[in-house]
């Protein structure tokens, strides 16, 4: 767990402790769990594994790394990429530790990224309150799971008061319209709302979108590079920052085609599902081309944003 990362919409990597349990489709290539269950053997992945806390020594780097940006002047980003922040199988005892630390460490941003953003306002509160220096976040894989983890993120936005909110649509594995939020039925009508909009603190802050990557034998499933095209485009209209971190293992034939020969296994998204096709239409299909030569352009941009942190 070195301190550098190459996930590129965060500086550091560091988590409390080590281990979760697979709850959504996001969850099918989880490289975490690949890392340190499969691969290193270091933790039980699952309900009933342990959540392994970390080492003290490895806990003194949030200490190091605050010391740094004050003398730097700037903040230091922190992704506890190896765990759940809003587990209910982790320690409660370590949660309220971990977030004593933060407090103890101003100069650093803790982006808490979750699956389980419903739990996030209890937990929270029972860990002391949340430090002014934590961002909330949700994964939101397709428009089912956004209707949901949207409608608990910003709730739990609402109560409290985190430096900002933001989404992880990564992977992506289906169009999310992030415009229209489900938010059930009332007087036998759909409520709606427009997440990127909505004032204040009841809207999302930032959205990070990538592309799925192959974890031992789970193979990448395709994202339909028009889906990163809406989420992009509805940020830009709304002034939310936009960062697209990858495109995975797939890219859109179009744009691999001119300059290479075509002996790919493609993909087409229709009604519904991916099917194997023969080429016809380039722009329509994606390949499988590898995460490195894929690359994260998007439409040949490089995209970056980050957004402001909220104070007081």
């Amino acid at each position: 767990m070195a301190e550098e990362t190459g996930i590129s919409w965060c500086d550091r990597t560091w988590s409390p402790w080590i281990g979760c349990t697979k709850v959504s489709p996001a969850c099918d290539g989880c490289y975490a769990a690949h890392l340190m269950d499969t691969r290193l053997g270091r933790v039980e992945w699952g309900p009933h594994g342990e959540r392994k806390r970390t080492s003290e020594s490895y806990w003194r780097q949030l200490a190091k790394w605050d010391r740094e940006a004050k003398a730097a002047g700037r903040t230091i980003s922190v992704f506890p990429s190896l765990c759940d922040p809003w587990d209910n199988a982790a320690d409660p005892g370590i949660r309220r530790e971990w977030f004593a630390v933060m407090r103890e460490t101003p100069h650093l941003l803790h982006l808490l990224l979750s699956k389980r953003p419903q739990n996030a306002v209890a937990m929270a509160e029972a860990a002391g309150g949340l430090p002014a220096n934590a961002a909330l976040g949700a994964t939101c894989e397709n428009q089912e799971i956004a209707n949901r983890n949207v409608r608990y993120l910003l709730d739990a936005a609402r109560d409290l008061r985190p430096a900002f909110s933001f989404v992880s649509a990564e992977p992506l594995l289906g169009p999310i319209d992030f415009t229209r939020i489900s938010y059930g039925t009332a007087g036998g009508y759909d409520v709606v709302r427009d997440a990127l909009k909505a004032s204040d603190i009841e809207r999302i802050d930032w959205v990070i979108t990538g592309g799925e990557t192959d974890q031992g034998s789970h193979k990448a499933r395709p994202t339909h590079p028009a889906w990163f095209r809406q989420i992009r485009d509805a940020c830009a209209a709304a002034g939310v920052p936009y960062h697209h971190k990858q495109n995975g293992e797939w890219l859109p034939i179009g744009d691999w085609y001119d300059d290479h020969p075509v002996s790919l296994v493609l993909r087409e998204w229709h009604a519904g599902t991916w099917r194997e096709v023969s080429l016809d239409n380039e722009e329509d299909y994606v390949a499988r081309i590898g995460k490195k030569a894929a690359g994260r352009l998007l439409d040949g941009v490089e995209h970056n944003g980050f957004p402001e942190v909220r104070h007081g």
